[in-house]
């Protein structure tokens, strides 16, 4: 059935991959193959490739960094566009780029030219699509605070060109990822301050420093799990007694909690065993319900 439905994509029939492998392409090194797997290279290619689509109905996940996502052993079933739309343009006074372009790597490039605002995102791997529907955001600052125009394409209304106030953000969230805007982001454009480049540098630096002695190396997702309100996920966990736990090679890491290490050969499903034990043994000890921040893809 999907073999005849992939007819509707002609402009994209010959970059088609089947049965492509998705650990390749994901932080976790983790995760079963795709039906179908298409690498689109601008914005324009993925409206073109997500209306085609929408149109003969095939279902499909967008995949860009890799990070935040759980993919399953089983894969995933229709089509994953790989977004290598990547382009981005520096102004006075922001940036535009396109939805797959790194977010790190915009931050630390708007620091060199001396445009603040974004030193938050100097060590986040993920990219600038999946930042804006997750409104993604450390040390205070996030996607919503600094978001001029998202442009997005709309299921029923094509492109259009939305605000913060539109996209309905909250704290890792926005209307895009809880489904209540049926479109996706093409491109985005984020409101900067010019700054001495130094100053801009000195802090992102100390950002990138917490982060190197909290956070731990490694193949993971990044943070597991959504803090609760007056709380801390990694807390939580580590306050439950699982800190260093291992479900065959996937580990609660020693040094934060709240992130999931593949330490090689874990599978999926052994990272979907200790975000079950971890949510259960919160809840069970602290009666709070911790709330994923990563996404699941696939069936689990």
């Amino acid at each position: 059935m999907l073999t005849s439905k992939l007819s509707h994509l002609p402009p994209f029939r010959d970059r088609l991959r089947r049965g492509e492998p998705l650990a390749r392409y994901t932080a976790a090194r983790l995760g079963g193959p795709a039906d179908a797997l298409l690498a689109v290279r601008s914005a324009d290619e993925l409206a073109e490739a997500v209306r085609l689509l929408w149109e003969a109905e095939i279902p499909f996940h967008i995949l860009g960094g890799g990070s935040n996502v759980l993919v399953s052993d089983r894969g995933v079933r229709g089509v994953v566009l790989l977004n290598r739309a990547r382009k981005a343009r520096f102004a006075e006074r922001g940036v535009w780029a396109e939805a797959g372009a790194n977010l790190g790597a915009l931050a630390r490039q708007a620091a060199i030219k001396g445009l603040g605002g974004l030193e938050w995102a100097g060590g986040i791997p993920g990219t600038l699509g999946g930042a804006v529907s997750g409104n993604a955001g450390a040390h205070g600052g996030d996607i919503a605070a600094i978001l001029e125009r998202a442009e997005i394409l709309h299921r029923e209304r094509g492109r259009l060109h939305l605000s913060a106030a539109d996209l309905g953000f909250g704290y890792r969230t926005s209307a895009l990822k809880r489904g209540e805007l049926p479109g996706i982001v093409l491109s985005a454009s984020l409101r900067l301050h010019p700054r001495p480049p130094e100053e801009i540098q000195a802090r992102m630096e100390t950002y990138l420093e917490h982060r190197r002695r909290t956070q731990p190396p490694g193949a993971s997702m990044g943070s597991m799990f959504k803090n609760p309100p007056g709380d801390y996920a990694g807390r939580l966990i580590e306050a439950a007694g699982l800190k260093g736990t291992r479900i065959g090679g996937a580990e609660i890491s020693p040094v934060h909690a709240n992130f999931f290490i593949n330490r090689g050969g874990a599978t999926a499903q052994d990272v979907y065993r200790l975000i079950q034990l971890a949510r259960e043994t919160v809840a069970r000890q602290f009666g709070i319900t911790l709330e994923l921040e990563i996404e699941l893809l696939g069936e689990f």
